[in-house]
């Protein structure tokens, strides 16, 4: 592509808090202008307004990621405004209390199949369409460490992590001959929403969660938002089908 930085258009899906909030922040900070496609419309209009704030161009989706329509309509809404998409971050996402694999329910597995694995295909597919006919783009998808290791007590969030990981890999081979990268990203431990659900704002177990991992911390969203941003890039032009763990040492434990 010969375009400039600023002419990217990029689309975050889950980009009302957490990581998709950083990634939309990160893509506007190199000049792209960005979707901001969630869910949650207090949450993604706040985040078009951090973007339009910082003199970036945003544009909010409202988009439940587990409904066709609405995802081909968030991609419509970005060719309409802005004649292409060059980016894309599918990190839409949901989570479970913890459950073993027993007792978990038909309904919340049907949940988090529907928004976690056949939302980003969704995506995927939608987002597909205008990178082929351009003859670039590039797909990073939210997977997780338990998209490549296992752990108790989050049995469909592990399946569907894994099958993201298995739909980066296909989709990388299917269309890398039509100038298209799908990579993934896969977080450990961040300080997002999801972690605060499972700590309940306790300081000591995220202090315990910290010192648990190689690297010492806990992860920021700005740490993924950032792997994301630079497999978009052109410096990881030789980079597809990839799983990148940002996770601060755990998996090579």
């Amino acid at each position: 592509m010969n375009e400039t930085v600023e002419e990217r258009v990029a689309l975050v899906t889950g980009a009302a808090s957490g990581i998709g909030r950083a990634s939309a922040l990160a893509f506007a900070g190199v000049g792209a202008r960005v979707v901001v496609a969630d869910v949650d419309e207090d949450g993604g209009r706040e985040t078009v307004r951090l973007i339009e704030e910082a003199g970036g161009a945003a544009l909010w989706a409202q988009t439940d990621v587990s409904d066709a329509a609405a995802v081909d309509a968030a991609v419509a809404a970005a060719l309409e405004r802005w004649g292409r998409l060059d980016w894309a971050h599918n990190n839409a996402g949901v989570e479970t209390p913890p459950v073993s694999l027993a007792e978990l329910s038909e309904a919340d597995f049907d949940r988090l199949v529907a928004i976690n694995l056949k939302g980003v295909w969704l995506s995927m597919r939608a987002e597909l369409r205008p990178m082929i006919a351009q003859g670039a783009g590039v797909i990073v998808n939210t997977s997780s460490v338990v998209g490549l290791v296992g752990s108790a007590g989050m049995p469909a969030y592990v399946a569907t992590k894994h099958g993201i990981t298995g739909l980066t890999k296909a989709g990388a081979l299917d269309h890398a001959a039509q100038g298209v990268r799908v990579n993934a990203v896969c977080p450990g431990v961040i300080k997002t929403p999801m972690l605060d659900r499972y700590t309940h704002g306790d300081p000591a177990l995220e202090a315990e969660l910290g010192a648990r991992q190689p690297i010492g911390r806990i992860g920021t969203p700005e740490d993924v938002a950032q792997a994301v941003v630079w497999l978009c890039s052109p410096a990881a032009a030789f980079v597809t089908g990839h799983t990148l763990a940002v996770d601060g040492g755990y998996v090579a434990q």
